[in-house]
């Protein structure tokens, strides 16, 4: 943006409202600092600038002395040596207050520097400067070709000099070259010849490109001043929007703390009544006292049994997610079999899939070892995803079921439907907690959807991977890997004839031993 340009702010989307709000913001800032300034900007930039300024001279302070001792030299030749060391100790006089106001500015706090007084300051001073050098350019006493090419030699440097160290400043660069170039000018347009002419529109064009160069190198200080500005606003925004993250963050991961441990409570609370009414509900539907004299009271308590079931059912998968989330949930992990558990998940639920109408495939790799993970959270996860599948395959589908090897050594279990499928769009509701995609919502057994969420969270203790891909009408396929570290390979039995050799150091250890100890799990590297 321009400086003091109005940024175009319905030109953003309605959806950049941040945006907007710190580009107003930024322009009532720039505004109303121009008020407030005495040169059109920010009050900051005034100082900036200034500083810059005083900074300059001072870096230079030897150079504009060896400079003036040069030229006072030089000039002794044509006016004498009494008015050039006049001329030397003035300007250097002049030269020696610029450097003391240039050093008591710096020594100042930012907030106790009157800008505008000091840049009226340093201006007096660089007029008074460019005056001591117009009057030894002035009428020097010879007025040959060599004084004439001394004079423009002189006035080029002296303008070239003080465009550079005053172009934080441009009217202070202006007053101090300004009087030399038109003495100068003048000089040489007194002569009257063609010559002293075109020196004299040399000098003026030399001094009219001088002044745009200053006026260029003021512009690129302001432009890199405005830009550091807008960096450090920027930067000081993004500390505070990443502070304010990190409170939100904290406060979030407070209440996800405190709503874990409030539902495995409450859950908990829940699970003895519930225990009670499906006793006393199971003990009345089977007539164990006797038969009902109303009909009916069988049927209400098998209806209560049912609900009781479904009910512990609903928080035994709260409480589970509860200290999943809580970070409470500990794997009791020892060697078990992957197809063991999905032979037995399958046999569970084979006669619902098949009163229902689904056909279920079963597809196992033969020989897979063993893996070194927590049998109840295995069995958890494969039945969560059989029993989804059976809830949203319609009648006349089909389930397969698979267990296998990974292609990086770890193993997987898939479970694929031909059911109704999941829009893409609604994939992260469903693994999200309680979350539910419209088809389970049109469906008439809607669960508490915490099904597949339970089983990822499981999958991500064992360090696993949890894929589910769905296509609409078509079906939907969740694969579930578990990483190679945690396959068990067994060693080689020890065989009876030929003892092993025992390494020097090592304890002799007898046949049954050796027995004993080769029926061990021998993990691979990285467990």
């Amino acid at each position: 943006m321009i400086p003091g340009e109005q940024p175009d702010l319905s030109a953003l989307p309605p959806e950049t409202s941040p945006v907007k709000r710190r580009l107003a913001k930024q322009h009532v800032r720039d505004a109303r600092d121009r008020l407030t300034s005495t040169s059109g900007t920010r009050p900051v930039f005034d100082y900036e600038l200034l500083r810059q300024y005083a900074q300059n001279r001072l870096s230079a302070s030897l150079v504009i002395l060896l400079l003036v001792a040069t030229v006072g030299f030089l000039s002794s030749l044509w006016s004498g040596a009494v008015a050039a060391g006049a001329w030397t100790a003035s300007v250097l006089v002049i030269h020696a207050v610029i450097v003391t106001k240039c050093r008591q500015f710096l020594e100042l706090p930012m907030a106790s520097v009157d800008a505008r007084a000091w840049r009226l300051r340093f201006i007096l001073l660089d007029l008074f400067y460019g005056l001591a050098w117009m009057f030894i350019l002035i009428n020097p006493a010879g007025t040959d070709e060599s004084s004439g090419t001394f004079m423009l030699f002189v006035m080029l440097l002296v303008v070239a000099v003080s465009s550079m160290l005053a172009s934080s400043l441009p009217i202070a660069a202006f007053a101090a070259t300004f009087p030399v170039t038109a003495a100068i000018a003048l000089n040489f347009a007194l002569q009257g010849t063609l010559r002293d002419y075109i020196l004299a529109i040399m000098a003026l064009t030399a001094q009219g490109y001088f002044a745009v160069l200053a006026y260029r190198l003021y512009s690129t200080t302001l432009a890199t001043l405005e830009a550091r500005a807008e960096k450090d606003a920027l930067i000081g925004e993004l500390e505070q929007a990443k502070m304010i993250s990190d409170e939100a963050r904290q406060r979030a991961e407070a209440a996800n703390i405190s709503k874990s441990r409030f539902l495995a409570q409450m859950s908990h609370e829940l699970r003895t009544p519930l225990n009670a009414i499906l006793g006393f509900s199971e003990v009345m539907k089977t007539e164990v006292f006797g038969e009902h004299t109303i009909a009916a009271y069988k049927e209400y308590s098998g209806d209560i049994h049912t609900s009781g079931v479904h009910l512990l059912g609903l928080i035994n998968e709260i409480l589970d997610l509860s200290r999943i989330e809580a970070g409470r949930y500990e794997l009791n992990e020892e060697s078990v079999s992957l197809v063991g558990i999905a032979e037995d998940c399958h046999h569970l639920l084979k006669l619902r899939a098949t009163a229902r109408g689904i056909t279920m495939h079963e597809v196992y790799e033969p020989e897979l070892p063993r893996l070194w993970a927590d049998e109840r959270a295995l069995r958890q996860i494969a039945l969560n995803l059989l029993s989804n599948s059976i809830k949203f395959t319609p009648q006349g589908g089909e389930i397969w079921l698979k267990v296998g090897w990974t292609a990086s050594g770890g193993q997987y279990m898939s479970v694929k439907d031909t059911g109704a499928g999941i829009p893409e769009e609604e994939i992260p509701v469903v693994l999200a907690s309680f979350g539910q995609g419209s088809n389970s919502i049109k469906s008439a057994e809607q669960g508490a959807g915490l099904g597949l969420p339970i089983a990822k969270s499981l999958v991500d203790l064992h360090g696993g991977t949890f894929t589910l891909k769905s296509k609409l009408r078509i079906g939907t396929e969740v694969i579930v890997t578990f990483p190679p570290e945690r396959v068990v390979a067994a060693m080689a039995p020890m065989t009876e004839h030929a003892p092993p050799i025992t390494p020097p150091g090592e304890p002799i250890l007898s046949n049954e031993e050796r027995r004993r100890l080769s029926r061990r799990p021998l993990f691979r590297a990285g467990t």
